[in-house]
């Protein structure tokens, strides 16, 4: 492992969320993010520009966006759908960067997005054209990468060539989420490194979920095959409400944790992490996933800056 550092997407107010059946209150979610900013956190996935019909927890993304610190150095991405979700997000003023979809299988995108895998390629590009039309920077992501929750199984060549698609638009970077959290390590190192070389110098993203508890176990194997940006999500709350079966996602505290250990820098502050995380768990009220909040701190104290000072020694 020769990476010292990723970057960190924090993920909890926008995926976190929006699959919980506790309504949280557009305050608790403007304190989620001040929180995760407060952690060192400087791109976050605040919301999503989505027909609140489906996505109930997403129906205040307005307000959230109205009323999200102002703060130079972060970077607020909205997830949109298609076309009317970004002109909402440009709309705000504040959302910084469009975060596209495509999707591997036409099942999925069809249950996703009304729409087939192809189609879902097309529309990404459009929105990331269009992000860049308005000054805004565009990303995407592809679900369903390591396998589908109808289709089963999916190609590793099919997602290669989507990736390859989309980095025609000019994106930040493309990202390959676990949906499902079907994805294992072996799986991983090789799809990222396809990947990767399919859409150089393009920086791979990625995206897993727990599910059956490879996440972790993921992440590293993402790491060293080259993937350089992270999403996580506080607690590991998260879930598609189109993708049956899917539970939450990498827990950020987990996340920060291994790789700090591992002299990997994240930029996020550990102990400000698990106390959010105690926070969050009050605000959903139940028990959350994340581990490492629920264990005893080790060395005695887990901050980012004491393991900076233990590499050092």
């Amino acid at each position: 492992m020769t990476t010292a550092s990723v970057e960190f997407v924090e993920v909890g107010p926008r995926d976190g969320l929006q699959n919980e059946r506790t309504v949280v209150s557009t305050a608790d979610k403007l304190e989620l993010i001040a929180r995760a900013i407060a952690a060192g956190a400087r791109r976050l996935e605040v919301t999503s520009f989505v027909n609140p019909a489906r996505v109930p927890q997403m129906a205040d993304a307005d307000a959230v966006c109205v009323a999200l610190p102002d703060h130079p150095d972060v970077t607020y991405i909205g997830l949109v759908m298609n076309g009317r979700g970004a002109d909402r997000a440009i709309a705000t003023g504040r959302i910084n960067q469009l975060g596209a979809v495509a999707v591997a299988t036409d099942q999925f995108a069809m249950a996703n997005q009304g729409q087939t895998s192809d189609e879902s390629v097309e529309a990404a590009k459009a929105i990331i054209a269009k992000a860049k039309a308005a000054g805004l920077t565009g990303q995407a992501t592809i679900g369903a990468s390591f396998g589908c929750p109808f289709e089963g199984e999916v190609g590793e060549a099919r997602v290669t060539e989507m990736a390859r698609r989309l980095a025609e638009a000019g994106p930040v970077e493309v990202a390959l989420a676990d949906t499902i959290g079907v994805a294992d390590p072996a799986h991983v190192a090789r799809l990222v490194a396809a990947v990767r070389a399919a859409i150089d110098p393009l920086p791979v993203r990625v995206h897993f979920h727990n599910t059956r508890g490879t996440g972790l176990a993921n992440v590293w194997a993402a790491v060293a095959a080259g993937a350089r940006v992270i999403d996580a999500s506080l607690g590991g709350l998260g879930g598609c409400p189109f993708a049956p079966g899917a539970a939450g996602n990498v827990s950020s505290e987990d996340v920060v944790y291994m790789l700090e250990r591992a002299h990997i820098a994240t930029g996020m502050d550990l102990d400000q992490l698990i106390e959010s995380s105690a926070w969050l768990s009050e605000v959903i009220g139940r028990k959350l996933p994340g581990m490492v909040a629920q264990a005893p701190r080790f060395p005695g104290s887990t901050s980012t800056k004491q393991l900076a000072k233990a590499k050092e020694a």
